[in-house]
């Protein structure tokens, strides 16, 4: 009877986890990929477990389609702004600006790669990651680096996006929209 309801409770977190996360539980998946019975319901049970993963591209067309539905961002970016007086573009501005920002604070935790304030002296130390830090001007010899810090530089530290769609959608920045009269 003990295995029963060890049963029970796994299909109940199986379940939620699936309806609310889109994927099983990880020690339930292992569980099922770890403990085969032959090697066919091994490929089997793995080819269930496994849900597709996000891509990169996925993932950016998703962040630029948040900053386009809530800061119409995109919309903005394409209109050609030279027309319009600066007072005018000026209001404009604000409300993209603070809905943009506001996407950004909901959806992800941003933080500075250096804390020192830019125009400070730094040193760049060897063996420093070039993707997160970029030497600009008369760059010579080998780290350690004096420099002058001229932006701190931003990383994201947490992102708490949206599930994407399972199917189609993952390319759409913003649906058409059509009035029906």
């Amino acid at each position: 009877m003990h295995h029963f309801w060890k049963r029970v409770v796994i299909a109940f977190r199986c379940l939620f986890s699936i309806l609310l996360r889109g994927d099983l539980p990880e020690d339930v998946a292992r569980q099922l990929v770890g403990q085969p019975k032959t090697a066919e319901v091994a490929a089997a049970a793995k080819a269930e477990v496994q849900t597709p993963q996000a891509q990169p591209i996925d993932r950016a067309v998703q962040m630029l389609a948040l900053l386009q539905r809530d800061g119409r961002l995109i919309d903005f970016l394409s209109e050609d702004v030279a027309p319009y007086p600066d007072a005018q573009l000026g209001a404009a501005v604000r409300t993209v600006h603070e809905s943009c920002r506001q996407v950004l604070k909901r959806y992800l935790t941003l933080e500075s790669i250096f804390e020192k304030d830019e125009d400070q002296p730094i040193t760049v130390q060897v063996g420093f990651d070039p993707a997160t830090i970029k030497l600009i001007g008369n760059v010579t010899g080998q780290p350690p680096i004096q420099g002058i810090l001229r932006h701190r530089g931003w990383r994201v530290k947490e992102a708490n996006l949206p599930s994407l769609p399972q199917e189609s959608g993952r390319m759409v920045v913003a649906p058409a929209e059509v009035e029906v009269p």
